[in-house]
């Protein structure tokens, strides 16, 4: 996209920003690279300590490919960062965020309830690499503030937060974070770049899995992490090229074609899901719906203040765990239009059932005020449902007759 004075409006951004007509054919839509090597015109080295800024030139597809940085110069624009880097998946992201930033004898603090690969990830292998890893409910900024260690070196938040929907005042863990020396990364995917203004709120590195909204129709993998240059430049060549987890050129082609939409898109899972969420507040079946966009929501006065789009995930509670479970299995059997299915963000709506003990058990293994925290939002259960872009009045239809 040419460089102008005015700043574009998010449609234009999404659609034009990292693209342009082909400088060889014309052609009006991006090009798929999938070439694993370049040929180069002048003498270069082959490390990728060698790897300078600027792009002007691709080597090797692990290093950089035109595919993928076009994926990643819209990410950029459109979150407001000053770069980003993609990766093969959400899981890289966030991985890829801890083993760039964090050594032996580091400390890390994670949101006690996040992304449940995430959770097992810093519960698990972190400990083993000799990182020492404090999980808050970062909800509670006084007990975040209590688990600050001089050896902090990084806070990893998390909102609204899988699978429960609560908030974290990212403003004010920012002010933590930098005022012990700390980065503050953010795990933006249920909100999307569309849903806060991470940067303004002074997140150092927000992390999507471009998997869910950004690519937005459930047919490629991939992850992202944007933020300032520096930064990146140090994730690509520590993440990126030495861990090898990259984003293949074909899949970069697909989100950026889902991108595209993106703010279109946005608009409709807000609005579809406000009115399935409301809808929901009023069965009799049902007993909490947690959706940031209802006045119900704890935090609805955070969620006003901190952001900009809603989103499309909401949290309901339907009773006790044998109530969850049998419902479950009355929604596999009767629904029509949603897919009873994991993952979020895409074009169809999905629904699954998450059930509080067994991920006590093996993601979240919370106890005490954490524990009830967690079951303050899910009881012994919720169901996750992500509003896709469907008629609301369908969804609304389709779980009536499942919920009967």
């Amino acid at each position: 996209m040419k460089k102008t004075n005015r700043q574009p409006g998010p449609m234009t951004t999404a659609i034009h920003a990292g693209e342009g007509p082909d400088p060889t054919t014309g052609a009006s839509s991006p090009p798929l690279h999938m070439s694993s090597t370049f040929v180069s015109s002048e003498v270069a080295g082959f490390s990728a300590h060698d790897l300078q800024e600027g792009r002007d030139t691709f080597i090797y597809s692990r290093w950089d490919n035109p595919s993928v940085a076009m994926l990643e110069a819209k990410i950029a624009a459109l979150q407001g960062t000053e770069s980003c880097l993609c990766l093969a998946s959400g899981m890289a992201a966030a991985t890829a965020i801890f083993l760039t930033f964090l050594s032996t004898g580091d400390h890390v603090i994670v949101s006690d309830v996040s992304y449940a690969g995430v959770a097992e990830l810093v519960r698990e292998t972190l400990p083993r690499l000799g990182i020492e890893v404090s999980t808050v409910d970062m909800s509670d900024l006084a007990a975040l503030e209590a688990a600050l260690r001089t050896n902090t070196k990084l806070i990893h938040t998390e909102t609204p937060v899988n699978p429960i929907g609560r908030l974290t005042d990212l403003n004010a863990v920012s002010v933590l974070a930098h005022g012990v020396g700390a980065l503050h990364s953010c795990d933006a995917t249920f909100a999307s770049p569309l849903g806060m203004d991470a940067v303004g709120l002074g997140v150092d590195l927000i992390m999507h899995s471009i998997t869910k909204y950004i690519g937005g129709h459930g047919d490629a993998v991939g992850g992202a992490v944007a933020g300032r240059s520096a930064l990146i430049a140090q994730m690509r060549k520590e993440a990126a090229i030495h861990h090898g987890g990259v984003l293949s050129p074909f899949n970069a082609w697909l989100i950026a074609r889902g991108l595209s939409t993106l703010p279109l898109r946005m608009k409709a899972h807000q609005s579809g899901a406000l009115a399935v969420a409301t809808w929901l507040e009023t069965h009799p079946r049902v007993t909490r719906v947690v959706y940031p966009g209802l006045p119900s929501h704890s935090q609805a006065e955070l969620a006003s203040r901190q952001m900009t789009n809603f989103s499309g995930m909401i949290a309901f509670q339907v009773g006790d765990a044998q109530e969850g479970r049998l419902l479950a299995q009355q929604m596999i059997d009767r629904l029509q239009v949603i897919h009873y299915a994991v993952s979020l963000g895409h074009h169809r709506s999905l629904i699954f059932w998450m059930e509080t003990e067994p991920l006590m058990e093996t993601s979240f293994r919370l106890e005490g005020v954490q524990l009830q925290s967690y079951r303050d939002y899910a009881g012994d259960g919720i169901f996750r449902l992500s509003v896709g872009l469907e008629d609301a009045d369908d969804l609304i239809a389709d779980l009536e007759g499942a919920l009967a």
